[in-house]
């Protein structure tokens, strides 16, 4: 949503999304970029936020076929979304990278801002739970996080290398935004690949933790069960050797000093983006 608020207040401004793509997996023959596919449909104006996935409107016809099938469909894909999965894996079959297949599809969609992988190699997040090894879809949503989680890692990813287009947005950027996204599972394989590449001067992390709530997804239980405490302080001190700038919300400003003392420039203000991000772009932008 910070991208979008960026894009409807400074749309003079080139805006490249680097996204997550550990969390991609294959589903009947499709590859899924959940990551990827939110960023788009959010920049498109299409995105489901009464649902927190998917294109808004959408329905389900082909997986209620692919069930009376005897297929079982605990993965949700609507079917304006096997729309996008199926152009998507009909590139990759035809040699396109990732990146390409992302900005063709930004293009065909309306996004007028890039939206980019991470990379174009294959990484996969793997939890290991007391229910054994999971991939990130079978233990977020069909195990609905209910394993007991004793650790997080990234397959794939010695072999992964960040693609001509990233490097050149990082080369390029005024700034580098990290997002309130989860730090375990969102931002932490992107920046295993980039954490060389970024200049910490023009970095500004954003609190994904506000009040000790998340403001989306699972992050204060996964911080929690890696025995790391769920709190800013805690984000900032995983970010310090990246990012110069910290966002912290104004309802834990108490903590600025303790982020402070990590080397920071902090900015105070209203972090739950209400209003499209809008008002934390302004402050993102203007203010660190």
């Amino acid at each position: 949503m910070l991208a979008a608020g960026i894009q409807a207040i400074a749309p003079e401004h080139v805006l490249t999304v680097i996204a997550n793509t550990a969390d991609d997996d294959d589903f009947w023959g499709l590859r899924v970029c959940p990551d990827i596919d939110a960023v788009i449909y959010r920049l498109a104006g299409m995105f489901n936020d009464e649902a927190g996935y998917g294109v808004m409107g959408d329905t389900f016809h082909v997986l209620d076929g692919l069930a009376r099938a005897g297929e079982n469909t605990w993965f949700r894909i609507g079917d304006r979304d096997f729309a996008t999965h199926l152009v998507r894996t009909e590139m990759l079959g035809r040699g396109c990278s990732l990146t390409e297949t992302s900005l063709e599809l930004c293009r065909r969609l309306g996004a007028t801002a890039r939206v980019i992988p991470m990379t174009d190699q294959v990484v996969r997040t793997r939890f290991t739970t007391e229910q054994g090894e999971l991939s990130f879809q079978e233990y977020y949503v069909r195990e609905r996080l209910k394993p007991a989680l004793h650790s997080i890692a990234f397959a794939g990813m010695a072999d992964a290398r960040p693609s001509a287009e990233v490097s050149a947005a990082l080369d390029e950027a005024d700034r580098v935004i990290i997002g309130p996204s989860n730090p375990l599972i969102s931002i932490a394989p992107i920046l295993e690949l980039m954490r060389e590449s970024l200049r910490r001067d023009r970095t500004v992390a954003v609190t994904p933790i506000v009040g000790g709530i998340a403001l989306k997804g699972p992050t204060v239980e996964m911080m929690r069960a890696l025995g790391r405490d769920p709190d800013p302080v805690e984000v900032a001190r995983m970010y310090r050797d990246v990012a110069a700038g910290f966002v912290l919300d104004q309802r834990d400003r108490r903590l600025a000093p303790a982020i402070e003392a990590l080397g920071y420039r902090v900015v105070v203000c209203d972090t739950v983006m209400r209003d499209g991000g809008r008002t934390l772009a302004r402050a993102v932008l203007r203010d660190v």
